[in-house]
């Protein structure tokens, strides 16, 4: 593949100094990108996310963003019930959340965000390999680097792809945003009306009391690494601007 020309010198955008967090790896998964359909994407979501990437975007935040593909094909879930073996479905799940990835792209670009999609399984017809210093570039140049595919391997969630990529380019938080959700709970909210909200938690609390916020493996790393995590509703308008300057948004794991 023929690596795109840097036409952009590096951006000249300064860094708000007022802001807690001035590079993020935002985490959106795929059933965030349905809404309130059962399958595929709601395009009043994928505009919300949009508006609040190009928001932040403005304030010279290094954005980078990892989406799942469970709106379109979850592996762990269909192979199951298709009788694929597990490998073979994961493969799958990785080309959906590629399809996610440059759908986001789009729409940011028809709000003249610079964005590059960043894919762990080579498609070099709709999207650059994954290279970490070419993301890093990306992001230096004012670029949202979305990363496509997952890690590139089957048996690995999004999740940890995302305390994976997080890691790698030096984020400052993990974003993790959920729809309609504005936290972590000790029980489902949707079912249980009595489910509490906890403001702060440990790593270690996600992992003992087995929080449904991200898989095991990706909590790890992110302890491992010393990652705080932030667990919001994205549905709430200007959510992200309020966690990187500093508000007590949704949950926060560290």
């Amino acid at each position: 593949m023929t690596a795109q020309p840097d036409t952009l010198p590096d951006a000249s955008t300064e860094t708000n100094a007022s802001l807690k967090y001035k590079r993020v790896l935002l985490k959106i998964s795929g059933e965030a990108l349905m809404g309130d359909q059962g399958f595929g994407i709601k395009p009043e979501v994928v505009s919300t996310v949009a508006d609040e990437i190009a928001a932040i975007m403005e304030e010279g935040v290094k954005v980078a963003v990892v989406v799942g593909g469970g709106n379109i094909f979850r592996g762990l879930q269909n192979s199951s019930k298709l009788g694929m073996d597990r490998a073979a479905a994961d493969y799958v799940g990785m080309l959906a959340t590629v399809m996610n990835a440059l759908i986001l792209q789009g729409v940011l670009k028809s709000r003249g965000v610079q964005v590059r999609v960043l894919t762990a399984i080579s498609i070099d017809k709709v999207a650059e390999p994954y290279i970490r210093l070419r993301a890093m570039r990306h992001l230096e140049k004012g670029r949202v680097v979305v990363f496509g595919g997952g890690t590139g391997n089957p048996f690995f969630s999004t999740d940890t792809t995302s305390a994976l990529r997080a890691a790698e380019i030096g984020a400052d938080v993990v974003l993790m945003a959920k729809n309609g959700v504005d936290g972590v709970y000790d029980k489902d909210p949707n079912v249980h009306s009595d489910a509490t909200r906890y403001d702060e938690l440990t790593y270690d609390d996600v992992l003992i009391k087995n929080l449904k916020v991200m898989d095991q493996t990706a909590i790890s790393l992110c302890k491992d690494t010393k990652l705080p995590i932030i667990v919001f509703d994205f549905n709430a308008k200007g959510s992200i601007t309020r966690i990187l300057h500093g508000e007590k948004v949704g949950t926060t794991i560290a």
